[in-house]
């Protein structure tokens, strides 16, 4: 006989079939009726504690098909279940353990990698340190070089002029020799002060209306006597009309980058030709003048023309072709050439020549609102400037003495101070003093503040500022100091006496 069955366990519910040797009142005893309990089941390692049954649902060959609910509970539950919560937290424990030693893998790695980064950037630093301090010491070095050459000129030619049987025309070519090695000498001088300049922020910008035909042609005047005595030929092209040449722009600046980039082609070329010039392009955005100044010089090789921009490298890789030089030309063109809006670049052909271009905005000016200011220019018909009492105040017995001797002509009385305190007491002393060229660096007390003392009883003294500085900013100074004009040392004749023409009154 047997029984077939559901068992309802906690987990399931199992289909089985009960087999029972015989019928027996031991496995089955009717309860109410219909209802039956089991109280045991044979062959078997669980116990069947039953809760309810139903009628039967089938009747079977000695036994009944009935629906069972029960519970069944073994005596390894408890144990299982515990081995099951320790297995699981092994396994979490596991996990967490494989998770955490994953991520401090992870973390090591991307310490390795952020190390290894900050190795390569210090790796690169160094380098590029070690790279700067090499093309500086090669500037440093290529900078001793120009400027004991000129000096060994000036001092040399300076020796020989001492000679008393020395020819008149010897003479001439002695000084010609020494004025040529003094230029020199000052444009590397000035070359050193406009990087200072660009690297310490303090270049400023002054847009001005200014005609670029003129400026063009300025340069080409300027050094067609230089290019002609080398036997090259020298021409200049300019593309637009007069009153559509005008264009807003610092013009002292792109005076400074066409002188660089002429200066650059002499440097480069022993025959044929420069040519300096202008074309207006149009552009989909905006219009801009295309200047280029274009020789038959050497050229640059491929792989120098991107570098020889760049502040130190000339003097290293550029410069040793160059017939003479310091390096500095192009990269302060370049400075200036940004500074203006503009760009600069270079096409070049080994043995055939080079073509340096440059850009500036064109905006066109109304020439009835344009006044040219060109450089400071002595009138054709002098004013006839005499009997003028002068005091020159410097503290270098050399600049005073050129000074003396160039405004000699226009004095009836010269009188000297060496320092600003000595200055003031002679102006306090002397009430009709015409003139002032006063010196801005000096002990005791500066050009400046003797300005300003002696603008305390004096108003009418014309008062010339000059030093040897040139920075930014030190025209405006001198003005609010209250000079009525401004000049840069070393000091040129011909400027001096222009500024002496525009700041006395005749009466």
């Amino acid at each position: 006989m047997g029984l077939f069955t559901a068992v309802y366990s906690s987990n399931e519910v199992i289909n089985t079939w009960i087999e029972i040797d015989k019928y027996s009142n031991t496995y089955f005893n009717l309860v109410d009726g219909d209802n039956v309990v089991i109280t045991e089941l044979p062959n078997s390692n669980s116990e069947a504690n039953v809760i309810s049954t139903k009628k039967p649902l089938v009747s079977l060959n000695n036994g009944l098909k009935l629906q069972v609910k029960s519970e069944i509970s073994s005596p390894f539950t408890p144990l299982i279940i515990v081995m099951i919560v320790l297995l699981s937290l092994l396994i979490l424990g596991i996990t967490f353990s494989l998770w955490k030693l994953k991520n401090t893998e992870i973390l090591l790695q991307k310490k390795e990698i952020l190390l290894l980064n900050q190795n390569t950037d210090l790796k690169f630093a160094k380098e590029k340190a070690e790279e700067s301090d090499r093309l500086k010491s090669a500037f440093l070095a290529n900078m001793s070089h120009e400027i004991r050459t000129p000096m060994n000129g000036i001092l040399g030619f300076a020796d020989l002029l001492k000679n008393p049987e020395l020819s008149g025309e010897s003479q001439q070519e002695f000084i010609q020799i020494i004025e040529k090695a003094g230029k020199r000498l000052l444009n590397i001088i000035n070359d050193i002060i406009s990087i200072s300049k660009i690297e310490s922020g303090l270049l400023e910008v002054n847009l001005k209306e200014s005609n670029i035909n003129d400026q063009i042609e300025y340069i080409y005047d300027f050094f067609t006597p230089e290019i002609e005595a080398k036997g090259l030929h020298f021409t200049f092209k300019n593309s637009l009309p007069s009153k559509e040449a005008i264009i807003k722009t610092d013009r002292e600046k792109v005076y400074a980058i066409l002188t660089n980039l002429v200066k650059n082609a002499l440097k480069y070329i022993e025959k044929g030709s420069i040519e300096i010039g202008y074309t207006l392009k149009n552009n989909a955005q905006n219009a801009e003048v295309e200047f280029y100044v274009k020789d038959t010089g050497s050229g640059i090789p491929k792989d120098r023309q991107k570098a020889i921009f760049k502040r130190f490298i000339q003097a290293d890789i550029f410069d040793k072709m160059a017939l003479q030089g310091a390096g500095l030309g192009l990269s302060i063109s370049k400075a200036y050439v940004e500074m203006l809006g503009g760009r600069i670049w270079v096409e070049s052909e080994e043995g055939v020549g080079s073509t340096f271009y440059f850009t500036l905005p064109y905006q066109i000016q109304s020439e009835g609102k344009f006044m040219a200011k060109n450089f400071v220019s002595v009138d054709k018909e002098e004013k006839q400037i005499r009997n003028l009492k002068i005091l020159v105040v410097d503290d270098d017995e050399i600049s005073e003495t050129l000074i003396s001797i160039i405004v000699a002509k226009f004095g009836k009385e010269i009188l000297k101070a060496r320092t600003g305190r000595e200055a003031v007491e002679i102006c306090r002393n002397n009430s009709d003093i015409d003139l002032i060229l006063m010196d801005i660096q000096m002990p005791d007390m500066n050009g400046y503040e003797a300005t300003r003392k002696i603008r305390q009883f004096n108003k009418k003294v014309i008062i010339i500022a000059q030093t040897a500085f040139g920075l930014a900013g030190d025209r405006e100074k001198s003005i609010a100091a209250g000079c009525n004009e401004y000049s840069t040392k070393p000091i040129i004749k011909e400027k001096l006496v222009a500024l002496i023409h525009k700041t006395v009154k005749i009466d």
